[in-house]
């Protein structure tokens, strides 16, 4: 098991290692240094052949200036982590990278079998989590869905074991509204949420994680009248009741670009009268935000699918960029296993991110 966690001096030192970078490629937060594009290790078969791809494209992706890594224990049944922890094994054996500089995430909650294992799917939940006592009946919701402490404590100690890691940075709860919700009323939810909150805080004391969050898909940008609908200033408030003014919860995660545009436009949280968009609250709370589908799965990379700005002329350009240069987001999350895709996207890398000028700029126009 591979000891640390990303540092302030670490992130510093892989970005002052990477100078064919625009100089604000990477951006601050919480005293760490993180590139502005991550890579994300969603889609693909749960085979060794896609191992090797998403093993190979984290590897790269680093060497072009990538210190942010996504993934989950469901992502490919448990083997996008396993591929994630190979790679980074990889790069401080051969000394390219250490573990300080790599800031890595991964989620919990869902329900997943062990691609590993060769077994049907409810088999293999049954002899590895419902025999031995992780779940029980009932604990399960109908979008395949779990929260209680058990659970999590289960996947937390396997996401540990598949990516090779004694620490992982951020550990977010995944989807958690939208798999819960449909079962349960609000207050219902938030109070197994304060739970989940209680079990992370103790966690970063045992230093298994450093940070926690949510990723979510639809909670943060839906109408407020929505049956999924969050207020982050809700669940801040909730974080900090469980882990004080100093809690873990610093990251949230939701879908955005220049189509699923929600988190830039739609004012849905409110606080004092006052309504926000979800990336407007997040500043304001001091909450770090990653995005999920920058290229909505290559649906964007279709000609004449994306107005043309910055001289920027490949269509996953400017989708990224789009998505980076938005104030509040820290990185899009792109996943990427080709290598021609992972070099075609880096090379974005040596554009700066637009300023809060230049992107409003943009706006009016696209606007216009």
């Amino acid at each position: 098991m591979i000891a640390g966690y990303a540092t302030p001096e670490g992130t510093l030192e892989f970005a002052r290692n990477h100078p064919n970078v625009a100089e604000n490629h990477f951006k601050q937060f919480e005293g760490l240094t993180l590139s502005s594009i991550g890579i994300g290790t969603y889609l693909g078969n749960p085979d060794d052949a896609t191992d090797a791809l998403v093993k190979d494209a984290v590897v790269k992706s680093v060497t072009l200036g990538t210190n942010v890594i996504d993934t989950a224990i469901n992502y490919r049944s448990q083997k996008a982590e396993r591929s994630v922890g190979k790679a980074v094994a990889q790069m401080i054996e051969k000394g390219k990278a250490k573990r300080d500089q790599f800031f890595i995430s991964t989620k919990n909650g869902y329900i997943t079998n062990d691609g590993d294992i060769k077994e049907d799917f409810w088999q293999n939940i049954q002899n590895s989590l419902v025999k031995p006592g992780i779940i029980k009946s009932g604990d399960i919701s109908s979008g395949y869905h779990c929260m209680t402490i058990p659970y999590l404590k289960d996947q937390l100690e396997r996401s540990l074991e598949n990516l090779g890691l004694e620490c992982v940075d951020l550990m977010y709860l995944h989807n958690a509204a939208e798999g819960q919700l449909q079962d349960m009323t609000k207050d219902e939810f938030m109070k197994k949420l304060g739970d989940v909150f209680e079990f992370y805080e103790s966690q970063r004391k045992s230093g298994k994680i450093r940070y926690y969050g949510m990723a979510t898909w639809e909670c943060f940008r839906v109408p407020k009248e929505h049956q999924q609908y969050l207020s982050i200033f809700d669940v801040v408030k909730l974080a900090s009741s469980v882990g004080g003014a100093q809690s873990g919860f610093k990251f949230i995660q939701l879908p955005y670009n220049m189509y699923y545009d929600q988190a830039l436009t739609v004012k849905n949280q409110e606080q004092d009268g006052i309504a926000f968009t979800i990336l407007e609250a997040a500043r304001k709370l001091g909450i770090g935000v990653f995005t999920s589908v920058p290229l909505m799965q290559a649906r964007l990379l279709g000609p004449n699918v994306l107005p043309e700005f910055g001289q920027l002329t490949h269509p996953s350009h400017r989708a990224i960029q789009f998505v980076r240069s938005t104030p509040g987001v820290i990185a899009p999350l792109v996943g990427q296993k080709s290598p021609s895709h992972v070099d075609e996207n880096l090379e974005l890398a040596k554009t700066p991110v637009l300023s809060e000028t230049e992107f409003s700029d943009l706006i009016s126009k696209l606007s216009s």
